[in-house]
């Protein structure tokens, strides 16, 4: 008996230490600098920029760049980053059916430090007609910066 007390006493102890090991490596490993929703906002800023310039390829470069990559709205899911840039060429062919973008009512939230969820409005000024409505994003800090992996946009009935 007594030498089971000192074995489960040992397991104890090396198992705290452990523990311990773990949290003080964690506690010391470095902080990501550059807070999310800053770097999440001017990824946003510079894709309203790019739309409104009419150049889709650089809007999308606030994407991941993956087949993984995921996109769902009205029409279904697409798949892969070049499945959503045809799914844009086909829905805006040219400036006019882009009209002006703007995005309005942001929420950005931190899932972790290398994820975060955006909430926000869409609305695109058009003379054949505005469009409007809300979207979901899911970004990932990955190697090449923050992208979004995710993407779920729905329209919204617009009010003269």
């Amino acid at each position: 008996m007594g030498n089971r007390l000192v074995w489960v006493a040992g397991v104890t102890t090396i198992s705290a230490l452990t523990l311990v090991a773990l949290l003080a490596g964690h506690a010391t490993s470095p902080e990501p600098t550059e807070q999310p929703a800053e770097a999440i906002r001017a990824i946003l800023s510079s894709q309203q920029a790019a739309w409104n310039r009419g150049d889709i390829p650089a809007f999308l470069k606030g994407y991941w760049n993956s087949t993984e990559l995921s996109f769902a709205g009205s029409e279904g899911i697409v798949r892969g980053y070049e499945g959503l840039l045809q799914r844009y060429r086909k829905g805006y062919p040219d400036r006019s059916a882009m009209g002006e973008l703007d995005f309005s009512g942001l929420e950005i939230r931190a899932l972790g430090p290398d994820a975060a969820l955006v909430l926000g409005h869409w609305h695109l000024r058009r003379t054949g007609g505005d469009v409007g409505g809300v979207f979901t994003l899911v970004f990932r800090r990955l190697p090449e910066g923050w992208r979004i992996i995710h993407d779920h946009t729905s329209a919204q009935k617009q009010t003269p």
